[in-house]
């Protein structure tokens, strides 16, 4: 016989403090696992809408950055002759010759942190139009002038519009906020490309070359065009999307890493608080569980009751941990991105992935809290349990 869903569910009421307590200590650890996959996911997601699918960025393959990547004017002529690149109405083809280099600016909250500052082509409204010009104008091309992403100005002083960054032996204007939705691009200033390697004296070196293509289908026939030539062995295509995707995944693994660390110490806690409440669940209805076995209910039901308690205990707790989780995505962060060495801005992000692991670790929980006690009571002798009223 099996016993009745209602049993399980009447027998909350009973223990209302104990229940609460094992609730609220299951909602706080699953508030903290979600919290971590949220993040993690955030500067995975924030990271590959930084690319574009149908643009390729091509860099030296020894580099772990893009200031790292180092491509001359030699290079940079062989592949502005590739084929499949995408042509302006104009005629030239669309390709932007990035310098990248990092500066130090001041938080608005106080500390000092790394900024990435990218020099672009005049090429860049038909290779990233996601960027929009929010507040301001954009800058004069061979001028010391720049525009900053929103998350830059929002975050730092001096880099509102009308103030002067300065770096490289120089004041750099700021004329103008730009957004891309939310991407790393947020992160960053741009400005003339010729006029950042000419501070930095790089003579026509860049750090990388981004590329649109004429087609996105067309990207394997690029590559292996772009491989076959033995003067671009040492340097690698990568379609944009996938490369700052990948710049990410330092960064996600150690915030998983680490946080997942912590939450499992966390969790022993709700574990041994779920099996508390269970053992004192089973403690205070000895003479029912005695009762049920003696009505015919077989042992095996007694364990699923017991253990069915204590998941639906733990579900309840990683829904309300899960429900309070899901607030941090009005919430943006702005750290160092080991893959880049520079700020980055990311807001904390859910996916149905994300839901599903958050309740099947609440599950598990449950499972673990609730095992022993249950055999515990699915193993007790009728006389006994009986005489113990």
């Amino acid at each position: 016989m099996k016993i009745p869903l209602k049993y399980t569910l009447r027998n909350f009421k009973t223990r209302k403090l104990t229940t609460g307590i094992t609730i609220s200590g299951i909602t706080l650890v699953v508030f903290v696992f979600a919290a971590v996959l949220m993040m993690a996911y955030g500067i995975q997601k924030t990271m590959k809408s930084t690319g574009s699918p149908d643009n390729v960025m091509i860099f030296r393959k020894a580099a772990t950055a893009e200031i790292s990547s180092i491509i001359g004017p030699d290079v940079q002529n062989i592949i502005r002759t590739m084929p499949h690149i995408a042509k302006a109405s104009d005629g030239t083809p669309i390709i932007s010759f990035e310098p990248v280099v990092v500066i130090n600016l001041n938080k608005i909250g106080g500390g000092l942190s790394n900024i990435t500052v990218r020099g672009v082509s005049p090429t860049i409204n038909q290779l990233r139009p996601q960027m929009k010009i929010i507040q301001g104008r954009m800058f004069n091309w061979g001028m010391r002038e720049m525009i900053v992403g929103e998350a830059i100005a929002k975050t730092f002083t001096g880099a509102q519009v009308g103030s002067y960054v300065k770096f490289a032996g120089d004041n750099w204007k700021i004329v103008g906020v730009f957004s891309t939705d939310g991407s790393g691009f947020d992160s960053e200033i741009w400005g003339d490309a010729l006029q950042l390697l000419n501070a930095f004296n790089r003579g026509t070196t860049v750090s990388t070359v981004t590329l649109k293509l004429d087609d996105p289908a067309n990207f394997d026939n690029f590559k292996k065009a772009f491989e076959s030539d033995k003067r671009l062995q040492q340097f690698e295509p990568q379609i944009e999307q996938n490369y700052f995707e990948s710049q990410s995944e330092v960064m996600a693994t150690f915030i998983k890493i680490l946080g997942i660390f912590i939450t499992i110490i966390f969790s022993c806690g709700a574990i041994i608080g779920a099996m508390i409440t269970m053992y004192s669940a089973v403690a205070n209805r000895t003479v029912e569980i005695g009762t049920l076995r003696s009505l015919g209910f077989s042992r095996r039901s007694i364990l699923s009751a017991f253990l069915i308690e204590s998941l639906f205990i733990a579900l309840m707790g990683g829904v309300t941990g899960l429900f309070l989780a899901s607030f941090l995505q009005f919430f943006t962060v702005s750290t160092l991105n080991y893959g880049s060495f520079a700020e980055l801005t990311f807001s904390f992000a859910v996916s149905p992935s994300i839901i599903i692991t958050t309740l099947i670790f609440a599950g598990v929980m449950g499972f673990v809290g609730g095992f022993l006690p249950s055999v515990r009571a699915a193993r007790m002798n009728i006389v006994n349990a009986l005489r113990a009223g």
